[in-house]
């Protein structure tokens, strides 16, 4: 096989409808779209629209909230590092952190710090310095004889222009004399 003879299975790509091509296209005449009235016309807008009435996105409350500043976290679990220290990725002598879980592959980014849940089993005596950790995580690693240091969780800085919950003060525009 060579590369130009390569190309997809019949019937993979499928030619887009020609509408409104005359009669024999299949799609001819309205072009599917019925006879008269706004939305057989260009320049439809009526999503949402009810006749009048007012739409059902304006008669419901609106509910819940989402926190800009709420920290997201890369979870691994126990059994993952204890998988990639027998399978020798990971050493169980030198200190277990975020810069050598993503050498190793267990995680893909920091995000706001790295939380250790316990799912699987620790036979390992390590030490571990993560953002949080499970109260049964904490038990596995003090079982086995390890340490877990837990570093402060990052601050989230706002992007710039984004709103910021305390109010600045207004100053008041300056007067000019007038000679």
């Amino acid at each position: 096989m060579k590369l130009n003879q390569i190309r997809d299975n019949k019937g993979a790509r499928k030619e887009s409808m020609r509408v409104s091509r005359g009669v024999g296209s299949g799609k001819g005449r309205t072009g599917g779209r019925g006879f008269k009235g706004q939305k057989s016309r260009t320049g439809v807008s009526i999503k949402g629209f009810e006749g009048g009435q007012m739409p059902i996105f304006r008669r419901l409350p609106r509910r819940g909230f989402n926190n800009p500043l709420r920290l997201s976290f890369a979870e691994i679990n126990l059994g993952t590092i204890q998988k990639a220290i027998d399978a020798s990725i990971l050493s169980a002598d030198q200190e277990i952190n975020g810069v050598s879980l993503m050498e190793a592959g267990l995680i893909k980014r920091m995000k706001d710090g790295i939380r250790l849940l316990a799912t699987g089993e620790l036979t390992s005596k390590v030490t571990i310095r993560v953002a949080g950790a499970s109260k049964a995580a904490q038990a596995a690693i003090e079982k086995v004889g390890g340490q877990l240091i837990l570093e402060p969780k990052k601050e989230t800085v706002l992007v710039k222009g984004q709103k910021t919950s305390k109010k600045e003060p207004k100053t008041a525009p300056k007067k000019t004399k007038k000679a």
